[in-house]
């Protein structure tokens, strides 16, 4: 079996033009196991066979613990029916990229439900892209910035964007003509079941509202599709402590509260989304 980098190494030789240096954003040439551009700026494959395109160190709250909550929570199923929904838009583009891709496990989903074409997935997290090395598919992993993101101009035909901030000039630029931003954002009723026990006396923590976000979206793209995908999701016994750790909502809850939580744990949780696909203009 090869090395996984390797595995990237031979990536690179058949993709190098997928990508440009973040720095100067000039082309790539690859010199084994190194991509090099024209002004001598160096990213050199990891023995994980990832890549480092970030300028200098970024510390992410995003940390290897949670990325591995969540990973146990998306493979129990949590997220079946917005991926089901979200298939047909993917499932035929050529080079897909996974923007804020953490651990990497929606990439995987969406694999065994019949996406093919090249994946690409890239968060700002090193502990995420560290963890979605070991994915079971061929994709390949990259640190990098959101607002600076090291790929070629028109060298994506679709960017996935799953609970994951946007930057639209730079998701502009590398789409191609037709290319489709595939958008997931939480609704006023995802988790509410966890908001309310974590925070029972503060309404504002128990809802909020995406509409700034939905509103930004159609203004940046042309809309394709806008749906809301609301479940509920019964909590297989030995995955309950895993929905504890798995969202940021954790680190705002008061210890006392956890604790009671860990004994009690939810049973069930609502999962309340909003889809938006939309396309260049």
């Amino acid at each position: 079996m090869r090395k996984k980098i390797d595995k990237a190494k031979a990536f690179l030789a058949e993709n190098r033009q997928l990508f440009r240096c973040p720095i100067c954003h000039k082309s790539f040439v690859q010199e084994s196991y190194t991509l090099k551009c024209e002004e001598n700026h160096q990213f050199d494959l990891s023995k994980k066979g990832t890549l480092y395109f970030l300028k200098s160190h970024n510390q992410s709250e995003y940390n290897h613990e949670m990325f591995s909550h969540r990973q146990v929570m998306i493979k129990s199923g949590m997220y079946r029916k917005m991926l089901e929904k979200l298939i047909p838009f993917v499932q035929e583009k050529e080079n897909i990229i996974d923007i804020g891709c953490g651990e990497g496990s929606f990439l995987t989903e969406l694999t065994h439900l019949g996406m093919s074409g090249t994946k690409i997935g890239f968060d700002l997290s090193k502990d995420g892209i560290y963890l979605a090395s070991n994915q079971p598919i061929e994709a390949f992993w990259c640190a990098a910035d959101l607002t600076n993101l090291p790929f070629a101009d028109q060298s994506a035909d679709c960017l996935l964007n799953i609970f994951s901030p946007s930057h639209y000039a730079e998701f502009q630029r590398v789409l191609k003509p037709n290319g489709l931003v595939v958008k997931i954002v939480p609704e006023t009723g995802y988790l509410r079941e966890l908001r309310e026990a974590f925070f029972p006396n503060n309404q504002a923590k128990q809802s909020y509202s995406n509409e700034k976000v939905i509103e930004k979206f159609s203004q940046s793209l042309a809309v394709v599709a806008d749906e809301r995908i609301t479940s509920v999701f019964e909590i297989p016994q030995k995955k309950r402590l895993d929905l504890l750790e798995m969202s940021p909502l954790e680190w705002q809850a008061d210890p006392k509260i956890k604790e009671v939580l860990k004994q009690n744990p939810l049973e069930k949780v609502t999962i309340d989304l909003r889809m938006l696909v939309g396309r260049v203009r």
